[in-house]
C-alpha cells in the first residue's frame, strides 16, 4: 500500500474507529474521518486524537465520488461504521445504515479501484449451532438471533454474491469481530464490554453482578465468549490494508473462549481489590437470545501470514484497567 496516501475511516467517532485513527497518528499515516459529526464533539475521550478532516457520514456521498476519492489520494477505505446495538430491532434503520450504507461503500472503493475493509460481526453465528468457521460455503446457513447480526449478515451475503457477479474492489475483506474491549467504549452505554460495567462497579460498590446461567450443564459464570483486546484488531486492520489481503470474510477473535468468571477476576486483579460476585436472573426478555459459546476459528487469518500473537486475556485486562485509572484520577 501507498504510505503516502490517506485512509478513509468511517465510524471513526466510534470504539473501534477511533482506536484505528488513533492508530493512523501514530504511524503517522493521514486519515478522512467519516461520522455522526457530533460526535466528534461530544465524545471528549477522543480530545487527544487527530481526526484529520471530518466527515458528516449523512452528507458523505454527496461530497465523494470515486473521483474525489482519486484526488485526495485515499488508498483504502476503512469501513466499521456501524449500529452496533444488538437490541436494536428497528429493522428498516438496521438496514439503511449496516446494509444500503456498506454497499454504498463497496461500490465506491470499486469504482475508485481501492482496498475495502469492512467489520462484520460474530452476532453472524447466532447460537453457534452451524460452529464458528468462517468457511465462507457455509455461511448462507448462519441463523443471527438478532436483526443487528442480520444485517451483518446480510451485507457478507450480498458481498460474496457481487463478488461473483464481478463487481468488487481490486482487494477486500470483512472481518467478523468477536467480543472487542478496551479503552475508548464508554460511550457504547450498555453496549461496552463487562470488563467497563465491571470496573464501574467495583469502583462504586466493591461487587460485581454477573448473569447466572439458565442452561444445564454450565455452572453461573461459566458462560463463555471470545474476548479480543481492541489493540489486536487494530493490528490485524493495518495489516489488511496494508498487505493487502486480496479478498475474503475472517473471523477476528483470539482464538480462545473463556468464561466471564475468568474475566470479572482479572478485573478485579487489575484493580487490586477482592473478589466479590453475586450471580442475577438473565433477564426473561433476552434470555432466549443468549450466548452461551463463542470462539473463533483463527485458521484462515493465520494463512494469510498474520504474524502477531494475540493478547491472553490476562494482560489484555490488565492493559485497559490501567488505562482506565490513569484516565479517571
Amino acid at each position: 500500500m501507498n504510505r503516502k496516501g490517506k485512509l478513509l475511516v468511517t465510524g471513526a467517532a466510534g470504539f473501534v474507529g477511533s482506536r484505528f485513527v488513533e492508530s493512523c497518528n501514530n504511524l503517522k499515516i493521514p486519515v478522512i474521518s467519516v461520522d455522526k459529526s457530533a460526535y466528534f464533539k461530544s465524545r471528549h475521550i477522543h480530545d487527544d486524537i487527530d481526526f484529520g478532516r471530518i466527515v458528516d457520514r449523512e452528507t458523505f456521498f454527496k461530497e465523494f465520488t470515486a473521483t474525489t476519492l482519486q484526488e485526495e489520494e485515499v488508498t483504502a477505505i476503512v469501513h466499521m461504521g456501524a449500529c452496533t446495538d444488538t437490541t436494536e430491532f428497528d429493522v428498516e434503520y438496521l438496514k439503511r445504515i449496516n446494509l444500503e450504507y456498506t454497499k454504498s461503500l463497496w461500490n465506491l472503493a470499486t469504482k475508485a479501484k481501492i482496498p475495502f475493509i469492512y467489520a462484520s460481526s460474530a452476532a453472524t453465528y447466532g447460537n453457534g449451532d452451524e460452529g464458528y468457521d468462517d468457511n465462507e460455503a457455509s455461511m448462507h446457513k448462519l441463523k443471527p438471533l438478532n436483526p443487528y447480526g442480520q444485517s451483518k449478515q446480510d451485507f457478507d451475503i450480498w458481498a460474496l454474491a457481487e463478488e461473483k457477479k464481478g463487481n468488487h474492489p481490486p482487494a477486500w475483506s470483512g472481518f467478523k469481530f468477536f467480543n472487542v474491549y478496551g479503552y475508548g467504549e464508554d460511550h457504547k452505554g450498555k453496549m461496552a464490554s463487562v470488563i467497563l460495567h465491571a470496573f464501574t462497579q467495583i469502583n462504586k460498590t466493591g461487587l460485581v453482578k454477573l448473569f447466572k446461567s439458565h442452561k444445564d450443564g454450565i455452572a453461573h459464570g461459566h458462560q463463555k465468549r471470545d474476548f479480543v483486546y481492541v489493540g489486536d484488531v487494530v493490528h490485524v486492520l493495518h495489516f489488511a490494508v496494508a498487505k493487502p489481503i486480496q479478498r475474503g470474510i475472517y473471523n477476528l477473535g483470539s482464538g480462545k473462549a473463556r468464561t466471564f468468571l475468568d474475566l470479572v477476576k482479572a478485573t478485579f486483579k487489575a484493580m487490586g481489590k477482592p473478589e466479590n460476585i453475586e450471580f442475577i436472573d438473565t433477564p426473561v426478555e433476552i434470555r432466549d437470545k443468549y450466548q452461551y459459546f463463542t470462539e473463533a476459528k483463527m485458521d484462515k487469518l493465520s494463512h494469510e501470514s498474520y504474524p502477531k500473537p494475540f493478547t491472553s486475556l490476562e494482560d489484555g485486562v490488565k492493559q485497559y484497567v490501567e488505562t482506565l485509572l490513569i484516565n479517571r484520577v
